[in-house]
């Protein structure tokens, strides 16, 4: 392809016109003149590519060798003596999710992905009516690690082409996270543009089978004034004629969780004594370093991680999906200022290892510490025996796609206390 034909096949793109917003938002002005396509095309409708010249893909390129080449080395023993001992982990979610006993509430999952919300209701004593989730890889998680539970996965688990009717009178809770792209800044804030919002599908769910309570999660910028029109009319204006809608901000770390990571969650009571009964799930944790507000602190990372003291640790930044954009990825990696923050923690939060041994053969050239599957699990508040299934990227794809599981325990023990005077 001649430079001519480049220039002008990028120059007619919007998303080319919107990369060079945001480059040049980032002090990065980029001319459309410069830039030439990546070897590696894309066909997703939500790839808005990097703007880099011949040298600056050069780098990239080479960098990407560099460390494909010293992975097999690693792999294969030739790589660099290892430098960290095997972390034994000090974190146990477990702790902040005693098993309840049974308390006979149905709860059903849509948009189950990696388990965090069914982890978390199933714990708090609920009893799994049923999960629908149509990435392969994520439904064989969660039969995998509950082999009694009903899970509808791949075409089966399209929640578009369930008749939800078969479910009332069922199902006392209905509960999920539609996905959160249409609303992320890594999915460009689309909203109801873009076509992978399935909050219609989840009201649509609730109108059918008209559970006691539903419990619905995303991202915080749902939350934010760029989209109260849209929780507004797509959300409550549909079902707060039959329901009670409190939606909170809920931070992982307060529940023990050694993240930053904050989340809408909607709350729905069907009738108002129960909406009365509820209590908003209250903080256990406060971030390390904070000021002593009589909570004890979360762990950091590296404590959490059992790694030594190098005289600093914190929450780890927010985990971001290996499921995001329209390449796979295994890094975990979200933001500049996350980069600068497990710098800081002296984690290596790229190329994520798909175990502990795998990890500490691998020896990143800045000797800081390299996760694994294992790893990030922990740091999401997954108990070491919750196990994933697939490829590395899928695991991390579920990993970071889910609720935290102490969060959806809270979550769910909040709902079972209000149901209670049902």
């Amino acid at each position: 392809m001649t430079e001519e034909n480049t220039r002008s096949i990028r120059s007619s793109s919007p998303v080319s016109r919107s990369a060079i917003a945001r480059h040049a938002s980032y002090g990065v002005p980029v001319s459309l003149d410069e830039v030439v396509p990546s070897r590696i095309p894309s066909t997703s409708p939500y790839h808005e590519p990097w703007l880099l010249t011949a040298a600056e893909r050069e780098v990239y390129r080479h960098r990407a060798r560099a460390a494909r080449l010293a992975k097999i080395d690693a792999m294969t023993g030739r790589g660099d003596d290892p430098i960290h001992d095997l972390n034994t982990p000090e974190y146990d979610p477990n702790d902040s999710m005693p098993r309840r006993k049974p308390n006979g509430l149905p709860a059903l999952s849509m948009f189950s992905g990696g388990g965090g919300l069914d982890l978390g209701f199933d714990l708090a004593g609920f009893q799994h009516a049923g999960s629908y989730e149509i990435i392969d890889d994520a439904a064989a998680t969660l039969s995998q690690n509950r082999t009694t539970w009903t899970v509808f996965g791949g075409s089966r688990g399209d929640v578009r082409n369930v008749d939800w009717r078969k479910y009332r009178g069922e199902v006392a809770v209905l509960h999920g996270g539609p996905p959160c792209q249409p609303f992320s800044n890594a999915g460009r804030q689309r909203g109801a543009a873009d076509s992978r919002n399935m909050w219609p599908e989840f009201v649509r769910a609730v109108k059918q089978i008209m559970p006691d309570a539903f419990i619905a999660e995303n991202v915080a910028a749902l939350a934010s004034s760029t989209f109260s029109s849209y929780v507004s009319d797509a959300i409550l204006a549909p079902l707060s004629g039959s329901y009670t809608i409190v939606p909170i901000l809920l931070h992982a770390h307060e529940f023990g969780v050694p993240q930053l990571r904050r989340r809408v969650v909607f709350f729905g009571f069907r009738t108002k004594a129960m909406a009365k009964q509820w209590e908003a799930p209250q903080a256990r944790y406060r971030r390390p370093g904070t000021e002593d507000n009589g909570l004890p602190e979360a762990m950091g990372v590296r404590k959490a991680l059992g790694l030594p003291d190098i005289g600093f640790d914190d929450i780890s930044p927010t985990i971001r999906s290996g499921f995001s954009g329209p390449r796979h990825t295994t890094s975990i990696l979200s933001s500049t200022s996350a980069s600068r923050k497990f710098d800081q923690l002296e984690v290596w939060p790229n190329g994520v290892a798909a175990d502990r041994e795998s990890a500490r053969a691998f020896v990143v050239n800045n000797g800081h510490f390299r996760l694994s599957v294992s790893d990030v699990a922990l740091l999401q508040g997954f108990p070491g025996d919750w196990l994933f299934q697939g490829a590395t990227y899928s695991k991390l794809g579920q990993i970071g796609n889910s609720v935290a599981p102490p969060v959806a325990y809270a979550v769910a023990l909040s709902v079972a206390t209000a149901l209670a005077s049902r």
